[in-house]
């Protein structure tokens, strides 16, 4: 099935030429960088990449030696998406790795910012055995990374193009029940908050949202302001959303979207939660009026990616493996309010 992928397939499934197809997978000038990684991620969708570094576009096809690795590991943490060591919710993550990387003798090298130019530009590939990546990391650096055939983990990132081990929350599993929950308790009035194709957790969080309000039988219309790509500025867009559309409760995709909606919707005199119950996902803010959140064990994924890269580095021909870490649904009643009660 793999050589039936041709560049006209990827050309369709795209919408965008042939030559331009063409030009991004051989890694030429003449595409912009948005296109690229559009073309690389439809590519590895229809299964274009293969495991044989050949298969990569001809700049990345380079093959290094992967025998004379020596006990470095290799976090790669880009500056993304409030993807930093100072967040609430990507910095307990960063922690979880550091120690488990110490409790098991591990050196590590953190790599912040990378780009394609500079992802391993002062690195000697050969002492590198592991790579864990946290949060969003771009096609085009993963597909940089593959010609080093080194052993990678993703925590809370997956990508079709790159094929590797991952770690991510049970979003599914939590946020369906966390909307169980708050049905038991008569609401039946939600809208969900957040750019769902920002990140595939944020996406699952929504299906599973959908596929709670779907078992239960209560109608949900979806307001495509408040999962598009407006719904990253949430301050504004809550700042400027009609109070008449305003749900029993809004579902927001994590705490900090919960925090800025909270904010701009009392700004305007909004009552919480008594016009409006707010959920969150994270569980990042403790003194934040949320209905609900889910709290995330952020340090146990940091430190689970480490245990399974190690495991990955002693079996390099096995299939690989996702691994879901379930977090706590908790419901604050304090801030319950349920008016058709």
């Amino acid at each position: 099935m793999r050589g039936r992928v041709t560049v006209q397939k990827i050309a369709d499934m795209t919408g965008v030429s042939k030559y331009a197809v063409s030009r991004a997978l051989s890694g030429k000038s003449g595409v912009s960088a948005k296109t690229r990684e559009m073309i690389l991620r439809a590519a590895g969708q229809l299964g274009y990449f293969s495991d044989d570094p050949g298969k990569l576009p001809a700049d990345l096809a380079d093959d290094y030696n992967r025998n004379k690795v020596t006990g470095t590991i290799v976090v790669l943490f880009p500056n993304v998406r409030y993807q930093n060591n100072e967040s609430v919710y990507w910095g307990p993550i960063f922690d979880g790795i550091k120690s488990r990387l110490n409790q098991r003798g591990l050196d590590f090298l953190s790599l912040t910012e990378p780009s394609r130019d500079n992802v391993f530009s002062l690195l000697n590939p050969n002492a590198v055995q592991g790579i864990i990546t946290v949060g969003s990391i771009s096609t085009t650096i993963l597909l940089e990374m593959h010609r080093f055939q080194i052993p990678v983990v993703m925590v809370d990132h997956e990508d079709p193009a790159f094929r590797c081990d991952t770690i991510f929350t049970d979003n599914f599993s939590c946020m369906r029940d966390l909307i169980a929950k708050l049905i038991s308790r008569g609401y039946r009035d939600f809208q969900f908050l957040g750019d769902i194709g920002d990140a595939p957790s944020f996406f699952e969080r929504y299906i599973a949202f959908k596929t709670g309000l779907e078992q239960h039988g209560i109608p949900y219309q979806p307001l495509p302001q408040l999962i598009g790509p407006e719904a990253k500025d949430v301050g504004s867009l809550m700042a400027a959303f009609p109070e008449d559309d305003l749900p029993e409760v809004l579902v927001c995709v994590n705490d900090s979207h919960a925090q800025f909606a909270i904010e701009a919707l009392e700004n305007r005199d909004i009552h919480i939660p008594q016009r409006c119950a707010v959920t969150g996902f994270d569980n990042a803010f403790e003194n934040l009026p949320l209905l609900a959140t889910v709290d995330v064990n952020k340090e146990l994924l940091g430190m689970r990616a480490v245990d399974q890269i190690v495991w990955r580095m002693n079996n390099r021909d096995t299939s690989f493996e996702k691994k879901l870490i379930y977090g706590d649904v908790i419901i604050r009643d304090q801030f319950a309010y349920v008016p058709n009660a």
